[in-house]
Order: structure tokens, then sequence, then C-alpha cells
């Protein structure tokens, strides 16, 4: 039986999410909070064995109560969040202090979310049985309203996002935005983790040699968190590309890529169609793309297309990996957090051409599904704690 406690500031919503549960039987509605300081308080004295907490409330929103509750009272959590841009930046938010899954709204606040039943009842299952841990310090350093100032890059020509093969990007935005981002000095002051964020990146000296190497890294649930726990951690200096595959919808990606990009040293941008992968650059998919890797004469390229799902995922790991294969000893193949097997039939390709892998262990995987599965198969080179791939990733390249 999964104990969940429903956290809207909207009667009719409470009342939409407590029919749908109470129609299965193995879901018991704990209670309701109408707020965020009536979310934390509930917490504690239910202890419910789930949340779903919706990201816009008064009195206390929904990010600053799951920092308060993954500090003190750690509890699996589903945010309940709009498609507005304010609302994904939110949400992005909310997944890198802890929560595991969210549940977008497809009318805004008041909405027919009993038409997604099916997606709602597959993820609070699946979230019930993540691994929460206690958040510390560092929760109530990264809280909305408590957080250190962060200094957002100026305004400049906002990029037109993922474009399919057919869509190439017009020249006058060439270079892309991410790219051009390090010749602004004010920018380069940003270019380093600030004070609360995850850590300091991992000191590292390449010999000022250019490498051939690529990373690339499949994630899905748990996987915002533990990116940027990894990213974060890279050098700026990397003389490589990462590549990054998080099973996320349209829309997220961009939103986590820039959060990533402002709290990192190596720059994040949503891939492009054809981005050529530049050195000390990390391209996260966008939502709803396939994302592969093609060479590109001495370099590699990014190609992006919507062909049918693969093991219900677009973007899919499997893909990614598949594509990248073909570089056999030049890549570093890292596998984190996440429900299902995607990328255990890539790595398989990965590891037959040569390649080197890094699954995340089964103790720091909010769901230890996609690395265990690689793991199992007998595939991983190295079984790593989170706080520890970014090392190992460096390790890697330098080899």
């Amino acid at each position: 039986m999964i104990r969940v406690l429903i956290a809207d500031d909207s009667a009719f919503m409470r009342k939409v999410l407590s029919d749908l549960f109470q129609k299965h039987p193995d879901f018991e509605v704990a209670g309701t909070a109408v707020d965020g300081k009536d979310t934390i308080s509930k917490v504690k004295s239910l202890k419910p064995d789930l949340v779903t907490l919706d990201v816009n409330m008064p009195v206390m929103d929904g990010i600053n109560a799951l920092a308060v509750i993954m500090r003190e009272c750690p509890t699996p959590v589903v945010m309940i969040s709009s498609l507005t841009k304010q609302g994904t930046d939110a949400t992005v938010r909310a997944l890198s202090l802890g929560a595991v899954d969210f549940i977008s709204k497809a009318g805004g606040s008041i909405s027919r979310i009993d038409t997604i039943e099916e997606e709602i009842l597959e993820k609070c299952r699946s979230a019930a049985g993540a691994r929460v841990r206690r958040i510390g310090g560092e929760t109530a350093r990264t809280g909305v309203s408590s957080g250190p100032p962060v200094m957002r890059r100026i305004e400049l020509p906002q990029r037109t996002g993922a474009k399919p093969p057919s869509q190439p990007e017009p020249p006058a935005q060439q270079p892309s935005i991410g790219f051009a981002k390090r010749q602004n000095p004010l920018l380069q002051r940003r270019a380093k983790p600030v004070s609360g964020s995850e850590g300091k990146p991992v000191d590292a000296s390449f010999g000022g040699a250019s490498s051939k190497k690529l990373v690339v890294i499949g994630t899905s649930t748990g996987g915002p968190q533990a990116l940027q726990r990894v990213i974060t951690r890279l050098p700026g200096n990397l003389p490589c590309g990462v590549v990054v595959v998080q099973h996320m919808p349209p829309g997220f990606t961009k939103s986590l890529a820039d959060r990533l990009d402002n709290i990192s040293a190596i720059s994040v941008k949503e891939a492009e169609h054809e981005d050529v992968i530049q050195p000390g650059h990390v391209y996260i998919a966008p939502g709803n793309y396939h994302l592969r890797v093609a060479p590109n004469g001495s370099s590699r390229k990014i190609l992006l297309s919507q062909e049918p799902p693969v093991g219900n995922h677009r973007p899919a790991v499997n893909v990614m990996y598949d594509s990248a294969a073909q570089f056999g000893r030049d890549l570093v193949a890292v596998i984190m957090t996440g429900m299902g097997c995607d990328g255990c039939e890539g790595m398989k390709k990965i590891k037959s051409n040569g390649g080197y892998s890094i699954a995340q262990n089964e103790e720091t995987s909010v769901v230890y599904g996609m690395p265990k599965a690689v793991v199992d198969a007998g595939l991983a080179d190295e079984i790593q704690p989170l706080e520890s791939i970014a090392k190992a990733i460096v390790e890697a390249v330098k080899k």
C-alpha cells in the first residue's frame, strides 16, 4: 500500500488526484495539503510514502517546501508542474533538489489531469520505491529564496532550439550562443561553480594535448540531480565533448541545460541538429528527439531525428550509445540512475568495439534499473558512487 499526500492549492486538483488514487487498491490517500507550510507539517505528522507536490502554491511554494522536506524528512516526491517556461524552470530546480519525478499539467493550474491517469500511476508507483537521501546544507543553500545569487547571462538573441534534419540552423545564428558565451568577461567570471553548489570541479591537468575522446552519458529517473552532481565537477578544460541523453519531455531539457550551464565550469547547452562537438562542452539531447553522434571530418557532430521511440523513449540512450560505439577506444560511456534497462543493448556494442564504461552504484542511484542492467550483464569497467563519477570520467579521458 502506497500512502500518498496530495499537496495542491487547487481544491479541484486535490479532488481529481484523490479520486484517481482511491480507485486503485495499492494507493491510500494519507491526506491533502493546501500550501508549502501545510505540506511540511503533514509530511512530518503523517509520514507518507509519497508526496505529489504542486510547484505553484501560496504561503510557501513547492520548491521551498521540497527543500525543507529533503533536508528534514526525506520522502519521495513527484512534482506537479505547468508547461509554462516558469513551470519548467521550477520543475528542473525541484529535480535538482531531490524530487524523484514530475507530471506536467496539460492545461495549467486547473487541468484534465485525469486524462493521463496511467502516466500518473506509473510514475507514482516507481517514485514510491525510489531511494531518497537527506540533503543537508546544500539543500538550504540551493533553495529558491535562500540560495546565493547566481550571475545570469546577459540577454542575447534567442536561438531557435532543436531542429530536425529538414530544418538546418540559419547561418545568422552560427556559431551557437552556447559556444560564444565564454568570450564575454562577465560570463567568464560566472564560469566557476558558485559557493554552495555541488562542489569544485575535479582538479585535472591534461598536458595541453587535444583529446580524441568522447564522453556519452545516459540517465533517466533521478538523472537531473545526478547530472548536477557530475557536470558541476567536470573541469572547464576537459579536452573533449560530453553528450547526454536524459529522459525528459520537450522544454524541460533546455531548462535543465541552462541551469547546469549557470553553475558549471564546463559549458552546457541543449543540443541542436548538426552541432559540432567542441572540447569543454556538454550537449543535452532535446526532449522528443533522438540524438546520434556522427563523424565530421576530424571532429564529430550531433544528428537529431524524430524517428519512432525506442523502448518507449525519445530520446533513447540506446540510440545514442549505438551511434557512438563506432568511436571504439576513444569512447567513455557512463550509465546512471534510471528505471528500466535503456542503454544496456547499446553498451554491449560499445564494449565489443573497445569502449570504456562507468556505471553508477546501487547505493547512490535513485532507481537502480539502468545501471543494474549494465552491471548484471558484465559490461561495467567501473562501478562508482555518484560523487566519484566526474573524477572517473576525467581519469578515463586521460587514458
